[in-house]
């Protein structure tokens, strides 16, 4: 580990930011499904400057997913720090979870981004196609490391050449984030 200090990017433009991001890696954590495939996020901006978060993962060929709202640490600042906000269990939501989301690297065009915070305990390589050239892929590895990142935790997220199709979000009232707890 190092006493380096994680940086966020600065000059994020958050309208650029929204859309669909899919995750072609990840640190595993207890709150996604081990087995997850086509995994994918998708942020909406809302009038009043907050975002919509829709994470999505497929697992047996089953969607599920979660729902919560991200800020920016500091409006007035520019550095990409936001904090996002979940309610656990997503059945019954009553206890908030609150957790940093800096974006750390983000390609000129919006295209990829590297995905972190302050503990290092999570790591995303998020690009807005569901393939990316390895090319890419070990240049953002490269980003990671420099902020201190062990990157030989991260998994390869399976994602298909085609996305799954676009669904409306049904109130299946998130049995999928206790499914993941036991490891399905």
């Amino acid at each position: 580990m190092t006493d380096q200090q994680v940086t966020a990017a600065r000059g994020l433009d958050v309208n650029r930011y929204m859309g669909r991001w899919y995750e072609i890696a990840c640190f595993p954590s207890l709150f996604q499904p081990k087995t997850g495939t086509n995994t994918r996020a998708t942020y909406t901006l809302n009038p009043d400057g907050t975002i919509k978060v829709l994470n999505e993962t497929f697992t047996d060929g089953k969607r599920g997913f979660i729902q919560g709202t991200a800020y920016k640490v500091d409006e007035s600042g520019d550095e990409a720090k936001l904090k996002v906000k979940f309610y656990v269990p997503p059945f019954l939501p009553i206890f908030p979870i609150t957790g940093d989301y800096w974006v750390l690297h983000l390609g000129d065009d919006y295209q990829y981004a590297v995905v972190g915070q302050p503990s290092r305990k999570y790591l995303w390589i998020l690009s807005r196609t569901p393939i990316m050239e390895d090319e890419v892929y070990n240049e953002l590895l490269e980003k990671a490391k420099e902020q201190g990142y062990d990157v030989s935790k991260l998994k390869k997220t399976p994602q298909s050449e085609t996305a799954p199709p676009e669904e409306e979000v049904p109130d299946d009232k998130g049995i999928w984030w206790l499914k993941s707890l036991f490891g399905k």
